[in-house]
């Protein structure tokens, strides 16, 4: 029975929709867990530091490939501990950059997978958020500063806030404590982008919770944090996501070389707004954006 090894910076319970997906994409390619495929997983609970020796793990364990989704960090620390099993990864952020692949359409070594476009994206993000509450003074952006696209992302938003006319400030988090100090270092009438981010999203129900106490206007980069209580989400379905990458997981299993699979872009994003959380707040929102939302919350 092949062994997948599957690594991660988070932990299982926030990713379960997800790994409901990965599975699906796998048994769609023919493995079904427990019985045709095993999964072995190795979760760093948001310590990021702890990847290297984890994957490492996976290596001696000799698995017959690496899935790292959702988890920028996790496929870097992949690729520095093998070069020969292969890894399958889901990222945010630019793969060639990041020396994961050779290009997009020859990734040329043993990993391969799909990115989200976190750099281009985060600029439609701070739009969608300009639209929703005009009268902002300024739009913080939280970010964790180790995050290998912090630097891109930061730049992105800087210029594409200079274009709509609005400041932008930036804080950043790495710890519990830190979060709780960048809200309140917010300002009244300020609104918030939230970066995308494995430490986030292990924390939303802290972030949508403080959102709330303070009364800020907050966008996240995934439905999920809408569908906690978060006012609005835009970015990939990263359940369907995951569930393409148990396909290509399965495609690797049955023979095929990542070398030979190009990176996929994703194509399809999606809005979601929590009308309930929009009302607490007091904001009116647009038609405009009603009508573009994939989902309204109600």
């Amino acid at each position: 029975m092949p062994v997948i090894g599957f690594l991660h910076s988070g932990s299982p319970e926030p990713n379960a929709k997800r790994l409901a997906g990965f599975r699906k994409g796998l048994s769609e390619a023919g493995f079904v867990e427990g019985k045709t495929v095993a999964i072995e997983f190795r979760w760093a609970g948001g310590e990021d530091d702890r990847l290297p020796e984890l994957a490492a793990d996976l290596v001696r364990r000799r698995v017959a490939v690496i899935a790292t989704l959702s988890s920028t960090a996790a496929a870097v620390a992949a690729k520095a501990a093998t070069s020969t099993i292969p890894i399958y990864f889901l990222i945010a952020d630019p793969p060639v950059e990041l020396g994961l692949v050779s290009s997009l359409n020859r990734p040329g070594g043993n990993a391969t997978g799909i990115t989200t476009l976190a750099v281009e994206v985060a600029a439609k993000r701070l739009s969608l958020l300009r639209q929703l509450v005009p009268q902002a003074l300024s739009i913080a952006l939280l970010l964790k500063p180790s995050h290998p696209s912090a630097k891109q992302v930061t730049e992105s938003l800087q210029a594409a806030a200079r274009t709509l006319g609005v400041q932008l400030d930036v804080l950043e988090a790495s710890t519990d404590r830190e979060i709780e100090d960048a809200y309140l270092a917010l300002r009244p009438g300020d609104a918030l982008l939230v970066a995308t981010d494995p430490f986030f999203f292990l924390r939303r129900a802290q972030l949508v919770a403080l959102s709330a106490r303070y009364g800020v206007p907050t966008i996240y980069d995934s439905r999920e944090f809408g569908e906690a209580g978060g006012l609005m989400s835009y970015g990939p379905n990263h359940a369907r996501l995951w569930e393409q990458a148990g396909t290509y997981v399965g495609r690797i299993l049955k023979g095929e070389k990542p070398s030979d699979l190009p990176v996929t872009q994703a194509a399809i994003f999606e809005m979601v707004i929590n009308l309930k959380t929009a009302r607490t707040l007091g904001l009116n929102v647009p038609d405009r954006l009603l009508a573009l939302a994939d989902e309204v919350i109600e």
